[in-house]
């Protein structure tokens, strides 16, 4: 009886729980879920191994196993997410940061002068990893995080905290066509929403039942949030400043005829790692 409660067997039930509905890594799932829920480092479960667990972890970490099988986001269960190389808490207020996104930090990065003092604004900030990943990798800028989400902003906010931010980058609870600062940015990256929204019914269980909907609904074409952005930086941008966008996959010639029609230049394509059109910059 008491062989059925050690971590090891627990994990092994899980494991097999997790496997059971097509997770990829069920077993590197289960060891970090448990992780989180009983407070260890790898090598103390490691240790533990073939000790037995509390009834309030055994039911804990089984909770957590069931809504990860529901489909729930491991980054919702445990509050983090991974980017740049940088922890950042993460809840259902705030889209989970994702790799694919790295790719927008380097671009901006390139338009950004090396060393010296510049002015940065996220679009639609979300945990504010876009932005805090810039600042960290480049110590001379400053800048602001706009999302109308008053929950993704205190997300952000904490996050400021987290990586000593604070004096350097604000989050504000705003709509872009409320912010005043446009004409103040030498840069302004977005990520903003740009699934068409019959797809919104289509994507994974993990992204259509559990991460905002506001943050990836762009309306029947996908380019609400581009036509309104491009607008607003057309009228308030400065001159010689760039915008720095993430685009779906296949969006990139839209986008790109947006940006043309208002008169921006310079306008580029990247690729993310798995070559798919994942950026569009281009200067005001």
């Amino acid at each position: 009886m008491e062989q059925s409660r050690t971590y090891q067997s627990q994990l092994t039930i899980a494991a097999a729980r997790l496997k059971s509905v097509g997770l990829e890594r069920p077993g590197r799932e289960a060891r970090h879920l448990m992780q989180h829920v009983c407070g260890l480092t790898a090598t103390q479960l490691i240790n533990c191994e073939n000790d037995l667990m509390s009834d309030g972890q055994s039911e804990a970490f089984f909770d957590a196993v069931e809504r990860r099988a529901c489909g729930e986001p491991y980054e919702y269960l445990t509050g983090e997410a991974w980017f740049c190389g940088l922890a950042f808490a993460c809840t259902p207020d705030t889209l989970i940061p994702r790799g694919d996104s790295e790719v927008v930090v380097d671009e901006a990065l390139a338009r950004l002068p090396l060393g010296r003092e510049a002015k940065v604004a996220d679009l639609g900030t979300g945990t504010g990893c876009l932005l805090i990943a810039l600042m960290k990798q480049q110590p001379g800028l400053s800048g602001v995080g706009i999302d109308r989400s008053a929950g993704a902003i205190e997300v952000a906010r904490q996050n400021v905290r987290t990586h000593g931010l604070e004096a350097r980058a604000a989050m504000l609870a705003l709509g872009w066509a409320e912010w005043e600062g446009w004409d103040e940015m030498d840069l302004i990256i977005s990520n903003p929403p740009y699934i068409r929204s019959d797809v919104i019914g289509t994507l994974d269980t993990s992204v259509k039942a559990y991460e905002p909907h506001s943050a990836l609904d762009g309306g029947t074409s996908g380019l609400d949030a581009y036509r309104e952005i491009i607008s607003l930086a057309a009228r308030h941008m400065k001159k010689d400043a760039w915008l720095v966008f993430e685009i779906g996959f296949d969006q990139a010639d839209e986008v790109r005829k947006l940006l043309e029609m208002a008169g921006f230049e310079a306008i580029s394509v990247a690729q993310d790692t798995g070559q798919r059109d994942r950026v569009v910059t281009a200067r005001r």
